[in-house]
């Protein structure tokens, strides 16, 4: 399998998974500026244009954080990345990932955005104080979103709340403390160290 990635964005949480997994794949950086991965046109290989983009043994290609994420846990039963299939957990789960990318991750989207106006990003970071007010209310004393079982969900809240540093949201103390206890986990360190994120 090769995975599609521009570094630190959405995909480095399905880079976190395939490490989280024991999953053996190729990694390939999209260049920001070319819009180009291994030698092509990048929407060549997703139309859509963004990542993430799995494209699997049979040649396939997968795209969609969530399902790219819930595909990769599904590979790997034993990694416990996420519940089984059909069960309250996995629903749980999918409530999740479901939080992480409309309400937060959406909503950093404007605070990147050289078009966004003033206002919009005004917007945007109040939208996202009460989701993070919510979302550390939700934690409570938890080691993870599930509770002591790192999932796919983790990985996906930990790349999305390490933007705030980059836009200047404060995440306090409590979220801070959960994106360390993310950080330091040897698989999160090879997926950031691959995408040149922390130097060797």
């Amino acid at each position: 399998m090769k995975l599609y990635i521009s570094p630190g964005a959405c995909s480095m949480a399905s880079n976190i998974a395939l490490h989280e997994a024991g999953i053996q794949f190729e990694l390939s950086k999209v260049d920001k500026r070319t819009k180009r991965a291994d030698g092509v046109d990048f929407v060549t290989i997703n139309p859509k244009g963004y990542v993430p983009a799995l494209r699997l043994d049979d040649g396939q290609v997968l795209t969609e954080n969530v399902v790219v994420l819930q595909y990769i846990a599904d590979l790997s039963p034993a990694a416990k990345l996420a519940p089984a299939a059909g069960t309250m957990e996995r629903y749980r789960l999918q409530e999740w990932l479901s939080f992480i990318n409309s309400e937060l991750h959406k909503s950093f989207t404007p605070l990147f955005s050289s078009e966004a106006t003033e206002d919009m990003k005004t917007y945007s970071r109040n939208n996202l104080a009460k989701r993070l007010a919510y979302l550390e209310g939700a934690l409570g004393d938890k080691k993870y979103l599930m509770g002591d079982q790192f999932t796919i969900a983790d990985a996906y809240l930990f790349t999305v709340l390490g933007w705030g540093s980059h836009v200047g949201v404060d995440l306090g103390p409590k979220l801070k403390s959960y994106v360390d206890r993310v950080r330091a986990r040897p698989h999160v360190i090879e997926a950031m160290t691959a995408e040149g994120l922390i130097k060797k």
